[in-house]
């Protein structure tokens, strides 16, 4: 049986020959991503900082990893560092930020950790999205490297478990057409704000 008490351990030997859950997300699918305005939407990450991320990153990598999410509601609660004992998010910070759809052109593949069985079916458990970003990478590189060649990851939003986010993996092409709901602050997006700091019992400071 699976110890939980510690870390979670590197992917088994054995992961090549397990059948994972595939979730597919079809043309003209709209996935979320909150960004540094002065960044591209499509950041494929090589920093090493993040949880799926290139194990061999920074000092070399094989892939990058964007993040993005199933709504504006997932894609603020996985990017914003918002404290438990007195979360509140900044003016400042949103404004400098915005959200961007992206549109799929084509087709695309994840493994999916979210659906009932996921997990179980490559042998790992929840610790895999709130444990150790250097366990993480690893499973993540391994879960690339697996034979029914996926584009990314489908998991729980580690701070809202019924939002779905994606670590997608970077590829020759582009599968994304993109464009911008823009900043949170923008009048036109005020409801939506108010909506997200309401849900998550957020302060706008």
């Amino acid at each position: 049986m699976t110890d939980r008490s510690g870390p979670l351990d590197a992917p088994h030997p054995e992961l090549p020959t397990q059948s994972p859950l595939i979730f597919d997300l079809t043309k003209g699918a709209v996935l979320f991503r909150h960004h540094q305005v002065k960044r591209d939407p499509l950041f494929y990450g090589t920093t090493g900082k993040n949880r799926f991320d290139d194990p061999e990153c920074p000092a070399g990598h094989a892939f990058g990893v964007l993040y993005a999410a199933e709504d504006p509601y997932g894609a603020i609660i996985e990017s914003c560092e918002i404290s438990a004992r007195s979360p509140a998010i900044s003016g400042a910070y949103l404004q400098d930020r915005a959200i961007a759809k992206l549109e799929l052109q084509s087709a695309l593949r994840f493994i999916d950790l979210v659906a009932t069985g996921g997990l179980r079916r490559i042998g790992v458990d929840s610790r895999l999205f709130a444990g150790s970003h250097t366990v993480a990478q690893l499973w993540s590189a391994a879960l690339r490297a697996h034979p029914v060649k996926p584009d990314g990851i489908r998991y729980p939003a580690r701070h809202d478990q019924t939002r779905a986010a994606y670590a997608i993996f970077s590829r020759s092409d582009n599968p994304f057409h993109v464009s911008s709901i823009g900043s949170l602050m923008e009048p036109a997006n005020r409801s939506l704000l108010n909506d997200i700091l309401t849900t998550y019992n957020v302060d706008l400071l």
